[in-house]
């Protein structure tokens, strides 16, 4: 069974993509993003890999939300 496959296992939202290059500088590890939509306010699930970090960084374009659910930080 893939990481990936192994990180879809009792999730609300679908895995995703692993993240663009244009993004890897806001992540130590692997991470996969999936746009729940890109309509009005844009949503993504992100889901990070054990031992993925993430870099502090600004959302620019209104802020971001975090909700955190599962594994722990």
């Amino acid at each position: 069974m893939s990481e990936s496959q192994n990180l879809s296992k009792g999730v609300i939202f679908p895995i995703g993509d692993k993240l663009p290059k244009q993004f890897s500088s806001n992540f130590i590890g692997q991470a996969y993003l999936k746009m729940l939509t890109t309509t009005g306010v844009t949503i993504g699930n992100v889901t990070f890999e054990p031992g993925c970090r993430n870099n502090w960084h600004i959302h620019h374009k209104g802020g971001q939300i975090l909700l955190v659910t599962g594994g722990r930080g």
